[in-house]
């Protein structure tokens, strides 16, 4: 009772995943007098190291491959519905696959013990743990792991939860944003632009006829910047589908759009929309910065079930070097969105040669 007293307090103080999963599991083998474990999350059927302590080299060397690449059994039972309780796992199967290579060391541990993390039908993922020449977890361990899963599991779908408020509090907030834009300000510049044009027809000096045309010009790119960032703050058209969106964004931004799209069914939403985004950033960065209006884009799926997307044009480039840090606050966006999806972000450009935005993400 005092364990679970101890980790309930920790799972109700805790909102973000990436530090509270590592602090209780920590706690959990500190109370239980266990001495190494791991917790795989799944999402969209695919899992992913979400926790882990002392893990022996057997399982931790060249960065954590053996956890991240290989197939378990575990994580097997979890995928075709087998894993309903805690259970005891007879081997761990990259322990095993360690044991025929000989090559890093296992530090005794053979067996571990895996629980399902859940709150009621829904499942988050597993929980495993293990001590060294520890082959066997009797009843009362086993349910006591499960007690304590069930409160990580619960955890879970109120993280879950709470995110899914904010992210559509966050939504409304940019609609209602968006819609003070164009009820206001929006309409401004565009009145502000009729003035203008209006005095110059009536100006007969030159000079005051050059000045209510400078005024006009600089209203009307004011009025198509506005325009745009209405559009990021709420991506109208997205609704009839991704690349209906990108058509519709490139022609009001004035870009030249040349797309091909293969393999492409239906994407996740969150997918899909910070592709979008990526794609207006992008978009906005050529207009301004490439010094033409050309612009390409491919999507598709890979061999591996990820979603590719290249955007490349022919114009200016910038010099760029891999190992530096990019050098915009939109680019830094870009790949923060991209690997917040567990993706990859790779840009390529040269100054006089263009620029290449290659985007992977798992679907």
């Amino acid at each position: 009772m005092e364990i679970l007293k101890e980790i309930a307090e920790l799972l109700n103080e805790g909102t973000e995943l990436n530090s509270l999963l590592p602090e209780v599991l920590h706690k959990l083998l500190y109370v239980t007098d266990l001495h190494t474990g791991w917790v795989f999350l799944i999402e969209d059927g695919e899992p992913y190291l979400a926790a882990h302590e002392n893990l022996p080299e057997a399982l931790s060397h060249h960065n954590l491959e053996p956890m991240c690449k290989h197939d378990c059994w575990c994580v097997d039972r979890f995928k075709n519905g087998r894993l309903q309780k805690a259970t005891n796992i007879i081997n761990c199967k990259r322990i095993e696959e360690a044991q025929i290579e000989n090559k890093y060391d296992t530090r005794g541990l053979t067996h571990h013990a895996t629980v399902p993390l859940r709150a009621a039908n829904e499942m988050f993922g597993v929980l495993n743990v293990g001590s060294p020449n520890k082959k066997h977890f009797d009843d009362e361990e086993l349910a006591l792991l499960e007690a304590v899963a069930f409160q990580i599991g619960t955890a879970l779908k109120r993280i879950k939860l709470t995110q899914r408020e904010q992210e559509t509090a966050l939504m409304e907030e940019r609609n209602r944003l968006a819609r003070d834009l164009h009820d206001s300000v929006n309409q401004l510049l565009f009145s502000l632009s009729l003035t203008a044009r209006g005095g110059k027809e009536m100006a007969k000096e030159e000079e005051i006829k050059e000045t209510f045309s400078y005024i006009h010009d600089l209203s009307r790119q004011a009025l198509q910047e506005m325009r745009a960032l209405i559009w990021q703050l709420k991506p109208q058209g997205l609704e009839g589908g991704l690349i209906t969106a990108i058509q519709a964004y490139s022609e009001m931004v004035g870009l030249n759009l040349k797309y091909n799209v293969d393999g492409i069914t239906t994407l996740p939403g969150k997918v899909e929309e910070t592709l979008w985004r990526i794609v207006q950033e992008a978009m906005a960065n050529c207009k301004k910065h490439s010094g033409q209006l050309n612009i390409e884009i491919a999507l598709y799926t890979n061999q591996k079930n990820k979603v590719v997307m290249v955007i490349s044009d022919q114009g200016a480039g910038f010099q760029y070097n891999e190992k530096t840090k990019l050098p915009s606050l939109g680019l830094k966006s870009m790949k923060e969105r991209v690997e917040g999806l567990n993706g990859h972000f790779c840009l390529q450009t040269e100054a006089g040669k263009g620029t290449m935005i290659t985007v992977t993400i798992p679907v």
